[in-house]
């Protein structure tokens, strides 16, 4: 029996009800579902694309049922949805390299020795010291964001150089080392 016939070619029930489809579904699913799973790779999604296609087919049946390949356009449906999930999966599989975690090395101890040396100072000194050897700036500069003359800011620096030598002249501990 071919879908394709006009319906005066078909011997089984009226055109367009519900057992028609059921013997469409019979008839063509199977070898959709082998398309679909060449084309996917994966049997389970190709079994839940033709049922997709399938269902989506129901509300309009009595339409579809009278073109000339209403398999067809299940066919086109089931294949649409693939490609949709292709689609979508490829998309999927972007963001989450492009949103993937890269893990950066630890701070070594020299970094976390300085780092405690700093927050060891008091604040006008850590802050002339980042100001001039992190930013680079200059004296004058951080005199006048400071609001203090630049013989302030050289004296800043001095005790903050000597407490930063201080602490980080201090002998480590090390770790499993009495």
């Amino acid at each position: 029996m071919s879908l394709t016939q006009p319906s005066g070619g078909r011997r089984h029930a009226q055109r367009g009800t519900n057992a028609d489809l059921d013997e469409v579904y019979e008839a063509h699913s199977t070898r959709l579902v082998a398309q679909l799973y060449a084309y996917t790779g994966d049997l389970a999604l190709a079994e839940d694309l033709v049922q997709e296609a399938f269902v989506r087919v129901v509300p309009r049946w009595s339409k579809i049922s009278t073109y000339d390949d209403p398999i067809g356009w299940i066919r086109r449906v089931a294949w649409n949805l693939a490609t949709s999930d292709w689609r979508r999966a490829r998309r999927a599989r972007r963001l989450a390299s492009a949103t993937r975690e890269e893990h950066m090395p630890g701070p070594s101890p020299d970094r976390v020795m300085l780092v405690q040396a700093l927050a060891a100072l008091p604040p006008v000194q850590r802050r002339a010291v980042v100001m001039f050897y992190l930013a680079d700036m200059s004296l004058a500069d951080i005199a006048e964001l400071e609001r203090v003359s630049e013989n302030t800011i050289k004296q800043r620096l001095h005790r903050g150089r000597a407490g930063l030598a201080a602490a980080l002249s201090e002998p480590r501990s090390e770790v499993g080392h009495a």
